[in-house]
């Protein structure tokens, strides 16, 4: 049963069909070969239960966050200050993608938000500056991969929900995993442009008093990130309501940018219907799925499976991050991880895993998925903001960055208290 259900998934993969309907598809089939009992009339009261989910509310409010710090042009001011502050390292601008996205990824919670934006921002410094096409695109796309580790993270409270995992608990977290990808990333920058310094483009010159001056652009994301995060764990608001708390902010600093107008908010509003539609039509078809696989006993097959192969807990999970890291390949990182946890972390958490630690690891694994040929879809997002050129390049230019994320992989697995010392000091 085990492997049909795989090979329908892959066949429907192979297809083409988007991927909402695939997992729908296959629960539905599922439902038709073995079920007793017709598990498809269930299909309206899970569809009504997860659109009224108060916790996935975050969602729509967090990419509504991203989309007015865009439109609003706090991002562009971000990365031109970020620019200053940067540019001094071995690979100049490409430090400030780096460093832009990781303070974008503290206030969007999305990676494709996070590439989107600042590779529109970027791109243009390219030929500007000489700098090598591929790596400087492959900062982007991997930068952008920091929007579901650093919190807020839209992915991690949608795996919080799938999960019944603590949410604030995994916002907590991913904190210094998140730097220390990001401080990763850069070492990577560093090492390829001294290997080879035509890589780093025409160096900078950029004085302390234009330093300083740009400082006042850094202020709007961190102000948004205290404010998020910080009426969470001061208990003032939950996840939900600290997202609203940020998208008032944002229309505030718009408002005080003199940039916010009717115009700027309904194209704001669209771009975040578009996603969030997106989203829950996932998350409706995976829910349904899942239902379906525990329903007829598939769920309980792969416990067995894995138990009875006789590996010890550390190998078993040597060998989930390799079966993660083939389906990145081929599977859009969202629907892997909404296709699989519900699977998965029953498994992970009886071998005497941590589900806080799992779930930074599975942010990690679905960042190698957003930036790993052929279906990466960060590499699509930078490829689309570009005017020239074949995303082979895009796709050449990340490689450097899928050994970093990796190692950092095998960092976590070997130092878990990377991912949860912050959530035992804090209790």
């Amino acid at each position: 049963m085990i492997w049909v259900t795989v090979a329908m998934l892959m066949a429907l993969l192979a297809l083409s069909i988007p991927i909402a309907a695939a997992l729908a598809a296959l629960g539905l089939s599922l439902d038709y070969l073995y079920s007793w009992m017709p598990l498809r009339l269930a299909l309206g009261e899970m569809s009504w239960g997860v659109s009224t989910d108060f916790i996935l509310f975050a969602i729509p409010l967090f990419v509504l966050l991203g989309e007015l710090l865009l439109r609003s042009g706090i991002a562009e001011r971000m990365y031109a200050a970020m620019s200053q502050w940067l540019s001094w390292l071995p690979g100049g601008l490409m430090h400030s993608n780096i460093g832009t996205c990781t303070l974008f990824a503290a206030v969007s919670g999305s990676s494709v938000a996070t590439a989107a934006t600042i590779g529109t921002v970027a791109v243009g410094e390219i030929d500007r500056h000489g700098y090598n096409e591929r790596l400087f695109l492959g900062t982007i796309a991997a930068g952008g991969t920091l929007g579901i580790l650093i919190p807020p993270s839209i992915v991690m409270i949608v795996y919080g929900a799938l999960t019944e995992t603590s949410i604030p608990q995994l916002y907590l977290a991913g904190i210094i995993p998140g730097l220390v990808l990001a401080a990763l990333f850069m070492v990577t920058v560093i090492v390829a442009c001294m290997a080879r310094p035509a890589w780093g483009g025409d160096k900078i010159a950029v004085s302390w008093g234009e330093r300083w001056r740009t400082l006042p652009d850094l202020v709007p994301p961190l102000l948004i990130f205290t404010v998020v995060i910080g009426s969470i764990y001061t208990g003032l608001a939950t996840p939900t309501e600290s997202a609203a708390l940020g998208v008032l902010m944002a229309m505030a600093l718009a408002a005080w940018k003199r940039r916010l107008s009717w115009s700027m908010l309904r194209e704001s509003c669209e771009g975040t219907m578009r996603t969030t539609g997106m989203i829950m039509l996932i998350l409706i078809a995976a829910t349904f799925l899942s239902f379906a696989v525990t329903s007829v006993g598939i769920g309980n097959q792969v416990t067995e499976l894995i138990t009875e192969s006789g590996l010890t807990p550390i190998q078993t999970m040597w060998m989930i991050v390799a079966l993660y890291l083939v389906l990145g390949m081929f599977m859009e990182s969202l629907s892997m991880m909404i296709a699989t946890v519900p699977i998965i972390t029953p498994v992970v958490i009886n071998m005497g895993y941590d589900p806080v630690w799992f779930g930074v690891l599975m942010m990690l694994l679905l960042e190698t998925a957003l930036v790993t040929p052929p279906v990466g879809l960060n590499l699509f997002i930078v490829q689309g903001v570009r005017p020239r050129g074949q995303i082979r390049d895009v796709m050449i230019g990340s490689l450097p960055f899928v050994v970093t994320l990796l190692a950092m992989i095998v960092l976590l697995m070997l130092v878990p208290d990377l991912a949860l010392w912050l959530p035992r000091i804090a209790g």
